[in-house]
């Protein structure tokens, strides 16, 4: 793995922490509570009634930041360090963004545009809203705090407001540079999002009081606000939509293009299954043949939806028109958005407008579990400090003379053994691929993710541009063949990932770490074996490389990493045609290491995002403290327990995140049996509890309420708590949770009917011993919206 500083697309929803609900329920009864839908079930259908726009907020008079500057106008200082966005690449005044509308501060030179978080009031025109969006960045690193919402009665609610790094590639406001303390541009890409926080709209408020952070200054994390606009909530049974777009996926049940759109309850009566709410596209040029229901939908609450449309004859892939998408229920139309649409895929080109269109699969938003596998010529020594720094790494930390690595290795091996002197001793000859899957299969996983050639420029496969890989040397076997067969073979339910590094640390046509293989005790030259010199790296030997995996392999997930030097354009739209124009197309993914500003979701390692991304990403880790690569130095007692790994994955799936989990095997093939009993544990608590993880999405009011409870939907279906610790005899959920009556509670693994009711705006449930006894690790409770 790398240390290169992570991009992320930037876009989170935020909700409460500790909030007064909606009055889904009043009663003590200890079954039920009452209706939300306050009409009887007998009477007329009530109509519709419409949304307020959203209302932009002016934030002028609180600006004390200036983080814009252009070309010809310097003088500000988004982070304390003296860099900046590019205001040739930002909009001002009005703007959408995700679908709501703000008011983008003036990038004039010398003008404050935003303010930093340090516990300011934001005045609101008093009134009953749905939401609070705002338009957020965090410098140096992900910033988040709680903000305060006041009401007109005194009442508070608070709430969690974050931001992303700026420092992105991409985002729901992104530039493609941004301007260093000189005035040059740094080509890296920077980025603005959104941060939703619920208001209870039952109360008119007043007022927000922004989170404490730090102030902009270097190496301190500070969340800067640039925009707010409230929802308001309308009276009465109402939708509104946001963001419809045309996408590049298929639907797995059709095949059928999807069109996305989220769709918002933005009133005060429940949308339940007898109100046929449902969402389809209307433009010239293609046909709805796969409509969206929505057949629950609590007040406040928004589900993400996709419509399948299929063109007709004459009608090209990639033809753009206008249309629009309309939401449809009790027999009569209730709102429409008008968007620009896309029609069919056509083949992508090398450009970033033209991979943009690309998106993670919907099976990889699905899947949420995965096993990543680092495997090499490093899985030999296998040793750095524990808990320090990257086994994996080793043939780097061993140019360092202050690194324990360097005196490590003189010791047991000798100042005259090269590390390329390893790579007979990696012989994979107990490598057991069916044994492999199969494991992956029993832990729970939904795909696995190995490394095709990491930093040391070792390939596992046959590769035709060097002999440095492990059919010519060390193993003699294509190590990523022999994965994938018996996957396809043995787990055909699993999904095949491939990690490829961009650069190599030694290659000697492009060393990344700026020169060719070298005794590091003598500095003398020494042998990149395998490997032939006077290449172009990129065009005759990376590229290359990465179109041989993706041709005769077929990843369905390319983990590429560090960047640098590239001809990612040319590869991805390769691979993505590859992909959708095959017998029987499969859907691919990339993550945004490959060199490039497009990718389909990030990749923070060893760490996670506070509060919910919307836009995809997965977090990585070893069951190591501190190594993805084996290290024969850590202890059994130092790897992740199987609570920590099942901890790590709730909360990540509730922030919309999957959990790529890193396990190092032995030189000879062999798994260590730590590693394979963590993963087996992991899997019988899965097999409990998975139907809250798979194919569930994030609760858009809030991940998670104080350290030990988190939230999933399952649309239509179910909502799941999360308790990361043993409940007592009641469990006390402080947040709207969206159940009414005839909704039925249970834990999973226990199954049995638990009682139930709404005080005070909190959920109580009551949990027999039993049901607790049940539970190992994390504790799930469904309420089943079905029953």
């Amino acid at each position: 793995m790398s240390t290169y500083p992570r991009r992320q697309v930037l876009g989170t929803a935020v909700g409460v922490t500790a909030a007064a609900a909606l009055p889904l329920a009043s009663a003590t009864d200890a079954h039920a509570a009452q209706p939300l839908d306050a009409q009887p079930l007998g009477a007329p259908a009530a109509q519709w009634v419409p949304v307020p726009d959203p209302l932009p907020v002016p934030l002028d008079a609180l600006f004390d930041n200036d983080a814009i500057d252009s070309a010809s106008a310097r003088g500000g200082d988004f982070d304390g360090s003296g860099y900046t966005f590019p205001g040739e690449e930002l909009p001002a005044g009005p703007v959408e963004v995700d679908g709501i509308p703000f008011l983008f501060p003036s990038s004039a030179a010398g003008a404050k545009n935003n303010i930093v978080a340090m516990g300011q009031r934001v005045e609101l025109p008093g009134g009953r809203y749905l939401s609070a969006v705002f338009l957020t960045a965090g410098s140096y690193g992900n910033a988040s705090g709680n903000a305060t919402v006041h009401y007109a009665d005194g009442s508070t609610t608070t709430a969690g407001l974050g931001g992303a790094d700026w420092y992105a590639a991409g985002g729901s406001l992104s530039a493609p540079y941004r301007y260093t303390p000189d005035g040059t541009k740094d080509e890296h890409s920077v980025g603005i999002g959104t941060s939703e926080v619920w208001l209870d709209p039952q109360r008119e408020a007043v007022a927000i009081t922004l989170p404490v952070t730090n102030p902009a200054k270097a190496n301190t994390t500070s969340l800067h606000v640039f925009a707010l606009s409230l929802q308001p909530a309308a009276q009465g049974r109402a939708l509104v939509l946001r963001d419809a777009r045309s996408t590049n996926s298929l639907l797995e049940s059709t095949g059928a293009q999807s069109v996305e759109a989220t769709v918002v309850n933005a009133g005060t009566v429940a949308v339940l299954a007898r109100d046929a709410v449902s969402v389809s596209v209307d433009v010239p040029g293609a046909r709805t043949v796969e409509p969206a229901r929505v057949r629950r939908l609590d007040p406040g609450e928004q589900a993400r939806v996709r419509v399948g449309i299929r063109n007709r004859a004459g009608t090209a892939p990639g033809t753009t028109r206008d249309g629009s998408v309309t939401v449809t229920g009790r027999g009569s139309r209730v709102t429409a958005k008008n968007s620009r649409l896309t029609l069919g895929t056509a083949d992508y080109q090398p450009t970033e407008s033209s991979l943009s269109g690309h998106q993670a699969p919907y099976w990889f938003n699905g899947a949420k579990f995965g096993i990543f596998i680092h495997w090499g010529v490093y899985s030999v020594p296998a040793w750095s400090p524990v808990g320090k720094q990257y086994a994996e790494w080793y043939w780097n930390s061993l140019q360092d003379p202050s690194d324990a690595v360097y005196a490590y290795h003189r010791e047991k091996y000798g100042e005259d053994f090269a590390y390329d002197d390893f790579i007979p001793q990696f012989t994979a000859k107990r490598f057991d691929p069916r044994a492999w899957v199969e494991l992956f299969r029993d832990a729970g996983a939904q795909y696995h993710v190995l490394t095709s050639k990491h930093h040391e420029g070792f390939a596992l496969w046959d590769t035709k541009v060097s002999d440095r890989n492990s059919v010519k040397l060390g193993p003699r076997r294509d190590l990523v063949k022999e994965l994938f067969e018996a996957s396809r073979r043995y787990t055909p339910e699993l999904h095949r990932g491939l990690y490829f590094s961009m650069p190599e640390f030694f290659n000697p046509d492009n060393p990344w770490m700026g020169h060719a293989p070298r005794n590091p005790y003598t500095l003398e030259p020494v042998p990149y074996t395998g490997y032939t010199a006077g290449k172009d790296f990129v065009k005759d030997y990376q590229a290359p490389q990465m179109l041989e995996l993706i041709e005769g392999y077929d990843p369905e997930v390319i983990w590429c990493d560090i960047g640098g030097a590239n001809d990612s354009l040319h590869v991805l739209a390769e691979y993505f045609n590859h992909a959708k124009n095959r017998a029987r197309p499969i859907d691919v993914t990339v993550n945004n290491r490959s060199g490039i500003g497009f990718h389909d979701f990030t990749t923070p390692e060893y760490t996670t995002y506070d509060n919910t991304v919307v836009a995809k990403w997965e977090a990585s880790r070893g069951l190591d403290p501190f190594s993805y690569g084996y290290n024969q130095a850590t202890p059994d007692d130092a790897y992740m327990t199987a609570e920590e790994v099942v901890h790590s994955l709730v909360d990540i799936v509730s922030k919309n995140g999957n959990f790529l989990l890193d396990i190092g095997p032995r030189a000879d093939g062999t798994i260590p049996e730590i590693m394979q009993t963590r993963l087996r544990e992991t899997g019988r608590w899965l097999r409990t509890n998975g139907e809250a993880i798979y194919d569930t999405t994030y609760w858009s009011r809030t991940a998670q309420l104080g350290e030990d409870l988190r939230f999933t939907v399952r649309p239509d279906e179910a909502f799941y708590i999360h308790s990361l610790v043993r409940p007592g005899a009641k469990l006390t959920v402080e947040a709207p949770v969206p159940v009414r009556s005839g909704d039925k509670v249970t834990m999973l693994g226990h199954d049995r009917p638990l009682t139930w009711a709404v005080r005070n705006g909190a959920l109580v449930i009551d949990v027999p011993e039993a049901a607790r006894k049940a539970g190992r690790y994390a504790w799930v409770f469904k309420v089943d919206w079905r029953s």
